[in-house]
């Protein structure tokens, strides 16, 4: 397995800080945000490959790189995958299909069913691998949903995209085992995070709120440990994607990061 990190963390700096740190770290490579306000802009398809290779010269593969995209008649989607594989990027995370209650599921996943298999089409025709995130607030949030939505497509050309941590903070909670096990055709990638609740505001109703916040990889509620083991057994040899969503100063940050990194290598090495 891969252990990447997600370039969220470094809005406002440059590809070389970028390399510089994750290098230092001793990541073996990048998954490169592709975001207006990020290093790459998604609407300049051309950067792309110059920002690979710099990482590239600083030693980091970029296996992967994280879009918002959904839509696909939005220009420039192809252009876009076209400039990923150019630039040896093979797996392309996608956008969210929300669901907010306005819609009801079914035109939701209907109308999502439909700008799938059009993106699919246009990640077969420029050699990439498209991946559905596990997220809140949409109707892939857990396993279950991400099934229903990736039922019928090529796991070839589509893969699913687990992320534990986003289900113990977000609104997909499920058994993992049940994430990973349903999943299991698509599975091309895994988002390495962890978080937990706690106790919030009491309402003048007598409800008790709770909040959720970002732990390290070690402290959270998701099972990294158990779910490593279960990873290696089922022969997953992809991409395990850092997020290091720390709401704290930069350096905390980077020193949290170096933490669940090394806490994510000791439990590699320990069901090698």
């Amino acid at each position: 397995m891969q252990a990447v990190l997600f370039t969220k963390l470094f809005r406002g700096r440059t590809i070389d800080e970028i390399g510089a740190i994750a290098n230092e770290l001793e990541f073996d490579g990048i998954d490169l945000l592709l975001r207006s306000g990020h290093q790459v802009d998604p609407a300049a398809p051309d950067q792309i490959k110059p920002a690979v290779e710099r990482l590239n010269d600083a030693g980091l593969a970029v296996p992967m790189a994280t879009t918002d995209v959904t839509d696909p008649a939005a220009a420039p989607v192809e252009r876009l995958f076209a400039a990923c594989a150019e630039a040896g990027i093979r797996l392309i995370r996608l956008g969210y299909w929300k669901y907010d209650g306005s819609r009801d599921y079914r035109s939701c996943l209907d109308a999502a069913r439909r700008d799938l298999a059009r993106l699919t089409e246009l990640a077969g025709r420029n050699g990439v691998r498209l991946a559905l995130q596990l997220h809140g607030d949409t109707i892939h949030g857990s396993g279950a949903q991400a099934a229903a939505l990736l039922a019928g497509c090529d796991p070839t050309l589509v893969g699913a995209y687990p992320d534990p941590g986003n289900q113990v903070v977000q609104d997909g909670r499920e058994d993992w085992r049940f994430t990973f096990d349903v999943l299991g055709p698509w599975l091309c990638c895994v988002g390495v995070k962890n978080g937990g609740w706690f106790p919030g505001t009491l309402k003048e109703s007598g409800q008790r709120r709770w909040r959720s916040d970002w732990l390290g990889l070690a402290e959270g509620m998701v099972p990294w440990d158990d779910i490593i083991v279960s990873l290696k057994q089922r022969g997953y040899d992809g991409p395990l994607s850092l997020h290091s969503h720390y709401e704290v100063p930069f350096l905390q940050v980077i020193d949290q990061t170096r933490a669940d990194l090394r806490f994510i290598r000791r439990q590699l090495v320990a069901t090698a």
